[in-house]
């Protein structure tokens, strides 16, 4: 979004740092008479076979602790005659928390510290030096730097990403290894104090940048897309790396280059389209560069 060749202000937008008991029957105080061994012998006979029964219905209902909140499934009191399970109730039908999780957590803030991804690849691209980077995922957060790695590694792989330019090639490298560029995934904050410190703009706890030696990522952006984006967050994470990268490469702001058209991956698309189509890619399905006029 922002770079460190221009030094555009950003809008305000102002950062976000932001039993129940069973009863019990008593015996009537009124006996009956005789024969009372004889009624003793049946009673016991009697709650011996429910008895009986209940654990059968207790076996066949499935009574094992629930998976998502380890309370016992519930049983019936009435014992029927062929208590067979309901084929509809099955652990699948409570799924898990982390079965039913559709989001990952964005925190407004973070410690400030990095795992740097433990990944690599071949070089892709056919650039005589490849761009090698790495790719840090700041502490705490509920994302994979591998994976993370791994997905910007086949972004910037794509066909129609900034490969496509004979003159670029890239290579993720792992913790260690020398580098040219830091990518870095973190809370808005961070991003913030780091978008900040190497370039001066107030990114309103809303915006990615690229720096001096790298990229930060907003994780917001990576993880909620944009409104003015339609499509998988794949595609809109693909738009971030690629609009950060080609800043890295030289590439500056440029708007809609008419209405209908594929918006340039260097237009601030979560700005408004003005009239074009949201687009995460260099290059379009014919190997053209997209681009408008400058900003």
């Amino acid at each position: 979004m922002y770079s460190a060749r221009e030094r555009q202000s950003a809008p305000a937008t102002g950062s976000t740092a932001a039993g129940h008991r069973a009863g019990h029957r008593r015996r009537s105080a009124h006996r009956r008479g005789r024969p009372r061994r004889r009624g003793r012998s049946l009673l016991i006979g009697l709650l011996v076979a429910a008895g009986l029964l209940g654990s059968a219905a207790y076996l066949l209902g499935g009574g094992r602790s629930d998976a998502s909140s380890g309370a016992p499934h519930p049983r019936s009191t009435h014992v029927t005659p062929t208590p067979t399970p309901s084929p509809s109730v099955s652990p699948s039908s409570s799924p898990s928390p982390s079965a039913s999780r559709t989001e990952i957590d964005v925190p407004p803030t973070g410690n400030g510290t990095f795992v740097t991804a433990q990944a690599s690849g071949e070089t892709v691209g056919s650039g005589s030096r490849p761009v090698r980077y790495v790719v840090e995922v700041e502490t705490g957060l509920d994302i994979s730097p591998s994976q993370a790695a791994n997905e910007i590694a086949e972004i910037l792989a794509a066909p129609r990403g900034w490969t496509h330019d004979p003159d670029n090639a890239f290579q993720l490298v792992g913790a260690g290894s020398p580098h040219d560029i830091t990518i870095k995934i973190a809370t808005p904050a961070t991003a913030d104090a780091l978008c900040w410190a190497g370039i001066q703009q107030d990114t309103g706890g809303e915006y990615n940048c690229e720096v001096p030696g790298g990229v930060v990522v907003n994780l917001k952006r990576w993880v909620k897309g944009s409104p003015n984006f339609d499509g998988p967050i794949h595609d809109y994470r693909a738009l971030i790396i690629n609009h950060e990268v080609g800043h890295f490469l030289g590439h500056s702001h440029v708007t809609c280059g008419g209405a209908g058209r594929l918006a340039p991956v260097m237009m601030q698309q979560i700005k408004g389209l003005h009239g074009c189509v949201a687009n995460a890619w260099p290059y379009d399905e014919n190997g053209d560069f997209v681009t408008g006029p400058p900003v």
